[in-house]
């Protein structure tokens, strides 16, 4: 962080901001091949529920066959999100998190109430395939782990489930692009609190929350990701597009407004 009054999203939250943003993740255990997930909704009990192919199982074997086993045991099981840039980069990834723990299946007689109790929390297309196409399994969440560009940290279960994702995570995509495409001007001036050594390359917005906005450096000589932080947390579009005018050392500028 460089010249900030404020810190960063804690680990917790940047786990759950990436959880929601997103699209699909990939669920594996030990010998089978990977399957990916329509769809992956973490609860406030602890455990993960996550919609696979109901075909799956011809082609994974183990995972097939705890799909439809009935008792209660379960496995030990991994599921790997990735948290992409909604911006075309040299190095699209943000971050990785990987969710680990006992992968237990969905009785077939709770598998419609299941998807109610989901969609009334995460409502998603994914779920209209239950029963169908889509069976669901659960995660019994166990350890989190993400890793960026500053390096790897796991987070504790009790502090995942207490966190929230940052409130900007849905707005985020439209808001990055709307200053890439229509506000480089203000991009070029948050460039210029980076040290003079970060500026030699394109600067792209890489991420924003309501702590501040990270820019992407790329250069000759590698990316470099820097956070640039508000003077203190923002809870509203109103109050994001004027910290980002001071930030930038411009805070009569028309508000930033994304196209509709």
């Amino acid at each position: 962080m460089i010249g900030t009054a404020t810190a960063g999203p804690s680990t917790a939250e940047r786990v759950r901001s990436a959880c929601a943003r997103a699209e699909g993740a990939a669920l594996a255990i030990e010998g089978s091949e990977p399957v990916v997930t329509s769809l992956h909704h973490l609860r406030s009990n602890g455990e993960v529920i996550v919609a696979v192919p109901r075909h799956f199982g011809s082609s994974n074997p183990a995972m097939g066959a705890l799909a439809w086993r009935s008792t209660r045991a379960g496995v030990p099981a991994v599921l790997e999100m990735t948290d992409h840039a909604p911006l075309a980069l040299r190095e699209p990834v943000r971050s990785l998190v990987w969710l680990r723990g006992e992968l237990r299946p969905v009785p077939e007689s709770l598998m419609r109430p299941m998807a109610g109790a989901v969609a009334a929390e995460h409502p998603h297309p994914a779920l209209l395939d239950v029963g169908h196409t889509t069976v669901l399994l659960r995660l019994i969440l166990s350890s989190a782990v993400v890793a960026d560009s500053t390096g790897a940290e796991p987070v504790a279960v009790d502090d995942l489930l207490a966190a929230e994702p940052d409130p900007f995570w849905e707005l985020e995509t439209s808001w990055l692009q709307h200053l890439d495409e229509d506000h480089t001007v203000l991009v070029n001036q948050l460039a210029r609190r980076l040290p003079p050594s970060l500026r030699q390359g394109r600067i792209r917005p890489l991420g924003i929350d309501r702590y501040g906005i990270r820019l992407r450096i790329e250069s000759d000589y590698g990316d470099n990701d820097v956070r640039l932080g508000f003077a203190e947390p923002v809870d509203d579009t109103m109050a994001l597009s004027r910290a980002l005018r001071v930030l930038a050392g411009c805070p009569f500028l028309n508000g930033l407004r994304t196209r509709g």
